[in-house]
């Protein structure tokens, strides 16, 4: 599948760590499909970040989401750029585990298959049981492999 995002591009070099964070943290809460905050170095040897937001190419969106850069970034202006992008088909299911419920994508296309568990969800019975991320996944994946072998897994 194909679809058409905006990426908004600004170089930032007086905002601290933790405010970069914010920003990026509120950009995603109000409907970004991805923020990155990238390292650049600037004229002069400054070093400054370069925040990146990916969001649905349409007219009001790009509105709001300068809006919101503004609003918590110092930046003074934007870049854009528009593309086109190939993308999996995603969905997301859940499947109970004695470990709890565990949330995971399916997304497929283009002879692509795979399932992941939800980083949130791992995270939970990672804490609970004093193990890792990957050991968590370890515990719940028999759970959601086992609906792909007895065929009630179905793929998009």
């Amino acid at each position: 599948m194909k679809d058409r995002i905006c990426e908004f591009e600004c170089n930032i070099d007086d905002m601290t760590a933790e405010e970069l964070a914010y920003a990026a943290e509120r950009l995603m809460i109000e409907g970004a499909k991805d923020v990155t905050l990238t390292p650049i170095q600037m004229k002069k040897g400054r070093p400054a970040t370069l925040l990146t937001v990916m969001f649905a190419d349409d007219e009001e969106e790009k509105d709001r989401m300068a809006r919101l850069l503004f609003q918590y970034t110092t930046t003074i202006g934007i870049r854009e750029v528009v593309s086109e992008r190939y993308v999996l088909d995603r969905k997301e299911e859940s499947v109970e585990t004695p470990y709890g419920k565990v949330r995971y994508k399916i997304v497929s296309g283009y002879g692509v298959k795979r399932v992941k568990p939800e980083y949130d969800d791992l995270a939970k019975i990672a804490d609970k049981r004093h193990i890792s991320i990957a050991a968590a996944r370890e515990l719940v994946q028999p759970y959601i492999y086992r609906l792909i072998d007895e065929g009630e897994l179905k793929y998009v």
